[in-house]
């Protein structure tokens, strides 16, 4: 099996970071170019007064997190473990299992590298699983990198 593409989703949070070196290592491995993906997922509008601040427009918030996300991508291609890896960002709006599947498939990635925010009970029941979804649904293999405990 040959990997010439790894595809990176991120949410930039802690749980996020630990997909980090495993990518950067498999990508030194393989000599594999990383796709870094962060999916910006639709803004709901709450509706009610809370009587705390006065809400932004909803094309302000998606701009917002779109030019944090264009700052915060580059990052990961700055650090350490990816020197001399070759690597590009993308910025997708959608839902982010389904945005992270189409992508695979798009640029016909070989290997997804995802991390798990490790929620089980009533949180995963809650919140789902994207790493489990996009296992499920991918086109390749998907490598799902759990938080280490403590």
């Amino acid at each position: 099996m040959k990997i010439e593409t790894l595809l990176l989703p991120t949410d930039f949070s802690e749980c996020a970071e630990h997909a980090l070196p495993y990518a950067a290592w498999l990508a030194h491995l393989t000599g594999a170019r990383v796709i870094c993906l962060h999916v910006i997922e639709p803004v709901v509008p709450v509706t009610g007064y809370t009587g705390l601040i006065e809400s932004a427009p909803l094309t302000d918030l998606s701009e917002q997190l779109e030019e944090s996300a264009a700052r915060e991508l580059p990052k990961i291609a700055e650090r350490e473990e990816f020197a001399g890896l070759e690597t590009e960002e993308m910025i997708v709006y959608g839902e982010a299992a389904t945005e992270i599947v189409r992508v695979a498939k798009e640029r016909q990635v070989d290997m997804i590298v995802i991390s798990s925010h490790g929620r089980t009970g009533l949180g995963r029941i809650i919140f789902g699983s994207t790493a489990e979804s996009v296992a499920r649904h991918a086109p390749c293999p998907v490598l799902i990198v759990k938080p280490r405990a403590g």
